[in-house]
């Protein structure tokens, strides 16, 4: 199989897709012809592991991973991701958690493996692959513990001085020597910015061997669509009824890879893309010409994005304007009402959820009464509520227990440098700590 540009470039392999990152024009990849699995090929979709390899096979055809995908898989799926039922009345409506792994964030999945990749692909300890990753608070920790003291490979996080919690602040700067943190004084779209513009630096990049890892990276975006094909299956073949899902949504690489995994034949109902006051997505979907703006700062800081990356994928393929809006929904909430939703969902369901969750617990609760009732809903759940204690733990009148991968994590001294946001920064810095 072969990859193709959103911008037209000439197609690459999986295997060049994965180590640039992003292609030469500056477009993102996708496949050039997208496999259809009927579901039946699944069998009973007993584990994760099984339904990966019969998901990825076709995406992998041709690549040089392709003999150790199943070690691959094996590798990254290696933590529970289960799907709690939530005691909800008309209806059924369950709880997707993605946050068991390494970093207590749904990032895991996909930055495990696409660590696990590149070791295979790129692994020169003589002439390390240097992956940029800018990050609105989960990406980065995710990334960096993902391809930490791996061989071979130097990790580069740039993340919003002052603009995540002081725990995931932490989870980005308590790394090995090939991981260096970087905070900067602007917002997640000037890191994203800069880590482009770097990319797109022919000179720069060829220097220091720049890959991504963000989710414009195709090798983020299909391990997180295991999950969508697993629990689908799952549901589909329990109930006999294809679940709709609401995923919060930053930089649209995780509802982006719900999308395609119900493109590629998964019994995926509906898709609900929820928000939180940076509002891009929504108003592009209502009519509005595509804008990029500024983002805003709110409680739920790893979706304050103002120019979600991945919208130039989910326009490839599933159409502009009118067109793309009936075929996902977006829901906005503001942060008094993730406020609320934290309070009820724990006096609700007695467990604490993070301020991302929370915009999927309020557009399940402000869906119309009848298709609220009359569907299968399944929540997705990113991060561990733990990591926003300072959110969380005010509004549920009680502490949020840390999980032993976060407290591991906290205890680990922190290293970090400030730059301001200008590509000359980053360069001089990348000089100072990698050599000219």
């Amino acid at each position: 199989m072969k990859y193709i540009s959103t911008r037209g470039a000439a197609p690459v392999s999986l295997d060049e897709a994965l180590v640039s990152g992003i292609a030469s024009d500056g477009g993102l990849y996708l496949p050039d012809s997208l496999p259809k699995t009927h579901w039946r090929e699944y069998g009973a979709a007993e584990e994760v592991q099984s339904t990966a390899r019969v998901f990825l096979a076709q995406f992998f055809e041709g690549s040089a991973l392709e003999p150790v995908l199943a070690d691959i898989i094996d590798e990254t799926f290696s933590f529970p991701i289960p799907v709690t039922e939530l005691p909800v009345s008309g209806g059924r409506c369950s709880l997707l958690e993605l946050y068991h792994g390494p970093t207590a964030a749904f990032k895991d999945i996909g930055a495990q493996f696409l660590a696990a990749c590149l070791t295979r692909l790129e692994g020169d300890t003589r002439n390390p692959l240097t992956i940029l990753v800018a990050t609105s608070g989960d990406t980065g920790g995710a990334v960096a513990a993902a391809f930490n003291e791996r061989p071979g490979m130097r990790v580069v996080v740039l993340y919003p001085n002052g603009r995540v919690s002081e725990r995931q602040a932490h989870q980005l700067t308590c790394w090995g020597n090939n991981v260096l943190s970087l905070a900067v004084n602007g917002s997640f779209d000037d890191c994203q910015a800069i880590v482009k513009g770097a990319m797109a630096n022919e000179a720069l990049s060829a220097k220091h061997r720049f890959s991504s890892a963000n989710s414009i990276n195709i090798g983020r975006l299909l391990p997180q669509s295991i999950y969508y094909a697993q629990t689908s299956l799952q549901h589909y073949l329990e109930h006999g009824r294809k679940p709709s899902y609401i995923i919060p949504t930053g930089n649209l690489g995780n509802a982006f890879a719900c999308f395609l995994a119900r493109e590629a034949g998964l019994p995926i109902g509906d898709i609900v893309l929820a928000t939180n006051a940076n509002r891009i997505i929504n108003d592009y979907l209502a009519g509005a010409d595509w804008d990029p703006r500024a983002s805003i700062q709110t409680h739920a800081s790893a979706m304050d994005v103002g120019n979600p990356s991945n919208m130039e994928r989910l326009r490839n393929m599933g159409g502009d304007g009118a067109e793309l809006n009936g075929r996902v929904r977006a829901i906005s909430v503001s942060d008094e009402q993730i406020t609320q939703q934290i309070k009820q969902n724990f006096d609700e369901f007695g467990f604490a959820t993070c301020p991302h969750t929370a915009t999927a617990t309020y557009a399940w609760r402000h869906l119309e009464p009848e298709e609220k009732a009359g569907k299968d809903w399944i929540l997705v759940a990113t991060a561990h509520p733990a990591k926003f204690e300072q959110i969380v733990e005010p509004v549920i009148g009680t502490s949020v227990p840390l999980p032993a991968v976060l407290s591991d994590i906290l205890s680990r001294p922190q290293r970090f440098d400030v730059i301001d946001p200008i590509p000359e920064a980053l360069e001089s810095i990348l000089g100072l700590h990698f050599g000219s």
